[in-house]
């Protein structure tokens, strides 16, 4: 069934089997999918305009959203597309390099999103700690900056992946039994001793995942008591309010990502079908609700909306 390129150690191509165990639910599937990614492009899309055409929107909180649109564009775009084809045309078959790139992105932009995560938990630690000094210290300069770094970090830690798996001999199976090439499920595959590559792998989770986790938890427990502390409870319901989206952002995007993580590593009696609805999840609902949330929490972009679709001028 395959043939092989002249190192004789890597396959042309892999197979790709989608949902296994739901193949009788398959068009419905891909039909919600289908749905669901329209939306996250349309959504995101959207934001980044809305921010785009409105020069009062170029503030640091706006600047990092665009950054997540950005991100969930890449995110939901590197793998949908291929999970649609595989369940309506059966395109299972994908190629050995198209597959490394797509754990490059996967894995690249998971670890964006996270960063710009933590950057938006630190501009609202900083615009509701320090409200007078917000402008001076989150500069349009200084917001460039946090995004470049957290760019350049997903980039250095995830391409080691790329080169390691390259550099090691497949096995004769092919099969990947889910509906994209992820780094653990492409691991599963070599005839090496992969102890290394699974050890990076967990440095590079927890040592990115981690740290962000830690400065979003610190950020928010400064928040909570700085709110806390407000004298007016208007002013305490619309630090909350400010503060929500982006909580129902972070739960939204983190909860599936460890759980697909550790289910990998540690949920062997988890079944596959879970562990694979949920991989996809991961990688699909954030982008979809993100802008979503933002439309509704965000005033300033739900009114622009609202004007675009009533033909006013935003």
């Amino acid at each position: 069934m395959f043939t092989l390129e002249n190192s004789s150690t890597h396959p042309v191509s892999f197979i790709l089997l989608g949902i296994p165990g739901l193949e009788n639910s398959k068009s419905g599937i891909a039909f919600l999918f289908c749905v669901m990614y329209v939306v996250a492009v349309v959504g995101n899309i959207t934001i980044l305009h809305i921010i785009r055409m409105d020069h009062t929107l170029h503030q640091p909180m706006y600047l990092f959203l665009s950054m997540l649109a950005i991100t969930d564009l890449v995110l939901s775009s590197s793998t949908q597309p291929k999970m649609l084809a595989i369940l309506w045309f059966h395109a299972h078959e994908t190629g050995y390099h198209a597959c490394l790139i797509q754990v490059f992105f996967i894995h690249a932009f998971a670890s964006v999103e996270s960063g710009v995560l933590m950057a938006m938990a630190l501009d609202r630690y900083v615009a509701i700690c320090f409200p007078l000094r917000h402008s001076s210290i989150l500069t349009s300069s200084v917001v460039v900056k946090l995004g470049a770094v957290v760019m350049v970090r997903g980039l250095l830690l995830v391409s080691p992946f790329c080169f390691m798996i390259s550099r090691m001999p497949f096995c004769p199976n092919r099969i990947i039994p889910q509906s994209y090439c992820e780094h653990m499920a492409v691991l599963k595959l070599l005839c090496a001793d992969t102890r290394v590559k699974r050890g990076y792998g967990l440095f590079v989770a927890f040592s990115v995942v981690g740290f962000d986790i830690l400065i979003i938890s610190i950020s928010y427990v400064m928040i909570l008591r700085a709110v806390l502390q407000l004298p007016s409870g208007e002013a305490l319901f619309k630090a909350f309010g400010t503060c929500a989206s982006h909580i129902c952002v972070i739960l939204a995007f983190y909860i599936p990502a460890l759980f697909t993580f550790l289910t990998h590593r540690f949920g062997h009696h988890v079944p596959r079908v879970v562990h694979i609805m949920f991989a996809n999840v991961y990688l699909l609902v954030p982008p979809m609700f993100n802008p979503i949330i933002y439309g509704v929490r965000t005033k300033e972009i739900r009114d622009r909306v609202i004007r675009g679709f009533c033909g006013k001028d935003t």
